[in-house]
C-alpha cells in the first residue's frame, strides 16, 4: 500500500505530461499529505480543494484516481475554501463520479457557481457521507436522488431557502444530522412533515449555540452531556470537516474566550449600533423578479457572498454572533436556548433517561453542573434568591426545573431561521419528530417531551374537528362500509359500539383525513383570464373580491385600475367585464345581492357607488365605455369609501370610509336615506350587516371599538361596544349570526358573542410590532374555522373557531427575496369545505397582485409559472 501511495505524484505527473497539462500545486500538496498520513499510521484521507482547480486539471486527476487502487485511500474529501472558483459544473460532476464510493465529504460553501451541477446532485444523489451546502442558492429543496450513505447535511446560511418539495428527504435512510441555521424556512407544518420521512434523524438545528460547530448537544449547556456516547454526542473533532477544519486546540480556545452574555446586556444592543454592514448588504441579497427566474434556485450570487461576509463580520464582532441581535426569537416564542421543563421537576429527572440508558453519563450530574452557573456552582438560583444545596434540599429539588430554565436563558442561540420565532416552535418540532434527540444544540429530555405534548395539544390541532389522531381515508371508508363509528378512537381492549354515522360526519371525517395528510395545500393563481379559447389572456391587478352567494362557480373582483371583473373561477373564463372610466380609482367595496343574484354593488375609493347587472355586462374584454348599459343605479357618492354591505333582504346597503359616519342607501329607489353621524371617534373601516337580521349591523373602527347597531333602535346609542387594544380593521358575522369575528391591527383576533359582545375566543397569534400590519379574518366551513392574514406577512393562519387551536398555516412564496408576498384580503369558499381564496400582492413595485385559490384537501406542489404578480401596496389598510 505504501508503494502505491508513493507513486501518486509520479502517476499524476505522468498523466499531466500525457495530456499536456501543467501539474496543479494544490493536487501535489494533497498527495503529499496522504503519504505523510500513511507514514504516521493515520487514516489516509485525500483532500481535494476544488476552488484551486481549473477544468484542465480534472482529466489528469481522474486518470490518476482511476489507475490506483482506491482501497489504498480510506476516503476522499472535496472541499471549497473560497468563492474564487473557475471550475465548471460539468467538471465537478466528473470528479464526483470518479471518486464514487470513497467519497466522504462534499463541502461546497458557495454552490451558486454550479447551479446545474447542484441540480444534478439533488436529482441523482451522491455517495458522500457529509454534504455541506452552506450559502447555497437553493430556494426550494428538492433532494429526490439517492443519498444512501449521507448522515450529515448542512444548509446553513442558505438565505434563499424557503421550503421543501414533498418528496424531499425520501431517500436518506441514514441522515442523522441536519442544520438549517439562518435560512428562510418558516412553515412548521410543512417542515415537520418533510422531516418526518427521515427515520434516523437525531440532531436538528434551525439556530445554533454560539460555541457549537456541529448539531450535537452543546457541551456547555449545563454540562450534562458526556463524550462517552459517540452515537449521539459527537465531538467537534469527529466532524471537523463538516464545518471546516477546526483543531481541538482551537476549540478549547474558543470555549474560553466566548463571553457569557446575559439577556439584559443583549437588550441594550440595537440594530443602529451594529456595524454598517446591516441594511445595505441585507437588501442586496434580494434578486430582481423576472418571469424567467428559476423557481428552485436564486440567481443572486453576489447576495450570497454578501450574506457570507455579514456572517463572518458578526462572528468576529465582540466574540459573538450578532445575527442573533438582528433576528432573535421573541418573548412569545420558545427559543431553543431555553429548556422547557416543569418548575417542579427534580434535577435528577430532567436528564434524558434514554441517554442514560445508552451510557451517555459517566456519573450522576450535579445541580451545579446542570445549571451552568460558573460563579455559583454550589447554589441554586430560584426567583433571584440563592439556596445552598446542603440546605432546604427538598424545596431546592421542587424548584430545580425553574432554576434550570432561568440559568439556560444565559445560553444564547444565534443565526435563527424564521421558524424559530413561531410560538411554541420547540414543542411543535419535538412532538412532531418523536425520534429527535437534540434540537438547536439542546438535548431533548423525556420530561420536556411530555410537556411538549401537553403544550401541542393545548395550542394546535393534530387533525380537524378535534380528531385526536390522524386517520387514513381507507380506514374511514372501511368503517363506513361496516357501519362502524367514524369517531371511534384507536383500537383498544374495549370494543367500540357500532352505529351508523350521518353523511355530514362522514364528510367531516374524510376532510379531516385529507387536511391532515397535506402539509402543502394546492395553490392555484387565477390572475389571468380569457373570454374564449381563441382570445388572448389578460392579467389584472385585483384589489377586492367576493364569492357569489349562490353560484359556486362565480367570483367578482375590482381592480386597482377601476375595472370590474366577473369570472368563472373554475374555468378561469370571463363572465362580465367593465373597463375603468376616467381617472383610475381602486374598487374597495363589493357586495352581491342575495335575492337578485345577477346584481351587485360596487364602490370606489373616490366615493362613487353603482349597482350593476352582470347579465348586461359584456363577456369579453373591451375598451368601449359601456357602464351605462350594465348600471342599474348610480347612488350619491360617499367620499373616501372603504366598505359596502347589503342587508339580508336586499332592501338597504351601508357604506363606510375615511370618516366617523355611515351612510344608509335604499336599493329599490337608488336614494341615500340617511347619514349616521359620529358613530365612532375615528374612521370606520368596515361595516357589516347580519346574515339573517335585516336591521342589525356591526362597525369596526380604528378608535379600537367594535359596535353593534339596530336600525329599529336608531343610532343614538349602540346595542353594545366591544373594545380592542388596537385599531379594528375588520368585523364579520358568523354564518348563523351567533358570533362576531373582530380583527384589529397586528394579529389581534377575537370571537365575540353577537348577542352581547362578550369575549368567546381569543386567538393566540404573535404580533410583529408594526402599527401598519392590518389584519383581516373570515369564517371558513361555516363557523367551524377562521382564516386570518395580515398585510405585512405572507402567511394565512387557520384556527379552530371554538377553541382557538391552530390547525395549519399556509405560506405564500414569491420569486426571490424582493418579491415577498403579503396578504391583502382573503375569503373562505362558502360552497367547499377547506377551500379559500387569498388576494396576495408582492413587495416588488413592478409585479402584479393576484387571487390565489387554496385547496387544503389536495396535496400538490405550487404552480411556479403562475407566481408572478403585481404589487398593490396602495390602500393596503383599507376596506375588508
Amino acid at each position: 500500500m505504501a508503494s502505491e501511495l508513493s507513486q501518486l505524484e509520479s502517476r499524476y505527473l505522468d498523466a499531466c505530461h500525457k495530456l499536456e497539462v501543467l501539474p496543479n500545486s494544490s493536487i501535489l500538496s494533497s498527495f503529499s499529505k496522504v503519504k505523510h498520513q500513511k507514514a504516521h499510521f493515520e487514516q489516509c484521507h485525500l483532500e481535494i480543494f476544488i476552488d484551486h482547480l481549473m477544468s484542465s486539471d480534472i482529466p489528469p486527476l481522474i486518470d490518476t484516481l482511476s489507475e490506483i487502487s482506491l482501497s489504498d485511500i480510506n476516503a476522499v474529501d472535496l472541499c471549497q475554501k473560497s468563492s474564487n472558483v473557475v471550475l465548471d459544473g460539468e467538471s465537478l460532476l466528473l470528479l464526483l463520479s470518479a471518486v464514487n464510493q470513497k467519497l466522504r465529504v462534499v463541502d461546497l460553501i458557495n454552490s451558486s457557481f454550479w447551479k446545474d451541477a447542484l441540480r444534478d446532485i439533488c436529482q441523482r444523489g451522491t455517495t458522500c457521507q457529509i454534504l455541506n451546502l452552506r450559502f447555497s442558492p437553493i430556494r426550494k429543496l428538492n433532494m429526490i436522488g439517492k443519498f444512501m450513505q449521507l448522515h450529515t447535511l448542512n444548509l446553513d446560511f442558505s438565505v434563499h431557502l424557503i421550503s421543501f418539495h414533498i418528496s424531499c428527504f425520501s431517500c436518506m435512510p441514514k441522515l442523522m444530522r441536519l442544520s438549517m441555521c439562518e435560512t428562510r424556512v418558516a412553515n412548521l407544518w410543512m417542515t415537520s412533515a418533510a422531516l418526518s420521512k427521515l427515520c434516523s434523524l437525531a440532531e436538528l438545528r434551525f439556530q445554533n449555540c454560539l460555541c457549537c460547530y456541529d448539531t450535537g448537544p452543546c457541551p456547555t449547556s449545563g454540562r450534562i452531556i458526556r463524550q462517552g456516547n459517540e452515537k449521539f454526542c459527537s465531538s467537534k473533532q469527529q466532524f471537523s470537516s463538516y464545518y471546516g477544519s477546526q483543531s481541538v486546540a482551537n476549540e478549547n480556545i474558543l470555549e474560553q474566550t466566548i463571553p457569557h452574555y446575559t439577556q439584559d446586556s443583549l437588550d441594550g444592543l440595537c440594530l443602529d449600533n451594529l456595524p454598517s454592514v446591516n441594511h445595505s448588504l441585507l437588501e442586496s441579497t434580494s434578486e430582481e423578479l423576472s418571469e424567467e427566474s428559476d423557481p428552485e434556485f436564486s440567481s443572486d450570487i453576489q447576495g450570497i457572498d454578501n450574506m457570507r461576509n455579514i456572517s463572518d463580520t458578526f462572528s468576529e464582532f465582540d466574540g459573538q454572533s450578532n445575527s442573533n441581535i438582528l433576528l432573535r426569537p421573541s418573548e412569545h416564542s420558545t427559543p431553543s436556548s431555553v429548556l422547557s421543563v416543569p418548575c417542579t421537576t427534580p434535577i435528577s429527572e430532567i436528564m434524558d433517561e434514554s441517554l442514560n440508558n445508552d451510557n451517555s453519563f459517566t456519573g450522576q450530574a450535579t445541580l451545579g453542573e446542570f445549571c451552568c452557573q460558573p460563579n455559583h456552582n454550589d447554589n441554586i438560583l430560584i426567583d433571584d434568591m440563592f439556596f445552598s444545596k446542603d440546605e432546604g434540599s427538598s424545596s431546592g429539588m421542587l424548584n430545580a426545573g425553574r432554576a434550570t430554565r432561568m440559568s439556560l436563558k444565559n445560553h444564547i442561540s444565534s443565526h435563527p431561521s424564521p421558524i424559530c420565532f413561531e410560538k411554541y416552535y420547540r414543542e411543535f418540532i419535538i412532538t412532531s419528530l418523536p425520534r429527535l434527540r437534540v434540537l438547536d444544540n439542546l438535548p431533548i429530555g423525556s420530561l420536556e417531551r411530555q410537556e411538549a405534548k401537553v403544550i401541542f395539544n393545548r395550542y394546535f390541532e393534530c387533525a380537524p374537528y378535534n380528531r385526536q389522531y390522524k386517520d387514513s381515508v381507507t380506514n374511514i371508508l372501511q368503517r363506513r362500509e361496516i357501519s362502524s363509528g367514524i369517531f371511534s378512537m384507536k383500537a383498544s381492549k374495549v370494543k367500540q359500539p357500532y352505529f351508523r354515522e350521518s353523511n355530514h360526519s362522514f364528510l367531516r371525517s374524510l376532510s379531516a383525513s385529507k387536511v391532515s395528510s397535506s402539509p402543502r395545500p394546492h395553490l392555484q393563481s387565477i390572475f389571468k383570464f380569457r373570454s374564449c379559447s381563441n382570445e388572448e389572456t389578460k392579467s389584472f391587478r385585483p384589489r377586492q373580491f367576493e364569492y357569489h352567494p349562490t353560484d359556486p362557480r362565480l367570483m367578482v373582483f375590482g381592480t386597482l385600475d377601476g375595472e370590474l371583473v366577473v369570472i368563472n373561477h373554475e374555468s378561469e373564463k370571463l363572465v362580465g367585464y367593465l373597463p375603468s372610466v376616467g381617472a383610475l380609482n381602486s374598487i374597495l367595496g363589493l357586495c352581491w345581492l342575495k335575492k337578485h343574484p345577477s346584481k351587485l354593488i360596487a364602490g370606489s375609493d373616490n366615493g362613487s357607488l353603482q349597482m350593476y347587472d352582470v347579465c348586461e355586462m359584456p363577456s369579453k374584454l373591451t375598451d368601449r365605455f359601456c357602464t351605462m348599459d350594465a348600471s342599474m343605479h348610480t347612488f350619491d357618492d360617499f367620499e373616501q369609501l372603504t366598505s359596502v354591505h347589503v342587508n339580508s333582504n336586499d332592501e338597504y346597503f351601508l357604506a363606510s370610509g375615511f370618516s366617523n359616519h355611515v351612510a344608509l342607501y335604499d336599493i329599490g329607489s337608488g336614494r341615500r336615506l340617511q347619514i349616521f353621524k359620529d358613530l365612532h371617534k375615528e374612521h370606520i373601516n368596515v361595516v357589516k350587516f347580519a346574515h339573517h337580521s335585516p336591521t342589525v349591523f356591526a362597525t369596526a373602527s380604528f378608535d379600537k371599538d367594535v359596535k353593534m347597531w339596530d336600525l329599529r333602535q336608531g343610532t343614538s346609542q349602540p346595542c353594545y361596544t366591544a373594545p380592542s387594544s388596537r385599531g379594528n380593521v375588520m368585523v364579520c358575522f358568523s354564518p348563523d349570526d351567533y358570533y362576531l369575528l373582530a380583527s384589529a391591527i397586528d394579529n389581534e383576533v377575537k370571537q365575540l358573542l353577537a348577542v352581547d359582545g362578550r369575549l368567546h375566543t381569543s386567538y393566540d397569534i404573535s404580533s410583529t410590532g408594526s402599527a401598519q400590519n392590518y389584519t383581516r379574518s373570515y369564517y371558513m366551513n361555516g363557523r367551524d374555522y377562521i382564516i386570518t392574514g395580515s398585510c405585512e406577512e405572507h402567511v394565512v393562519r387557520i384556527c379552530c373557531a371554538q377553541t382557538g387551536r391552530r390547525l395549519k398555516d399556509v405560506y405564500l412564496e414569491g420569486r426571490g427575496s424582493k418579491s415577498s408576498m403579503f396578504i391583502q384580503s382573503l375569503r373562505g369558499d362558502p360552497f367547499r369545505d377547506f377551500h379559500m381564496s387569498i388576494l396576495a400582492a408582492y413587495w416588488h413595485p413592478f409585479t402584479k397582485s393576484e387571487i390565489i385559490k387554496v385547496n387544503l384537501l389536495q396535496t400538490e406542489e405550487c404552480n411556479e409559472e403562475n407566481t408572478s404578480g403585481q404589487c398593490a401596496l396602495a390602500s393596503s389598510g383599507l376596506g375588508g
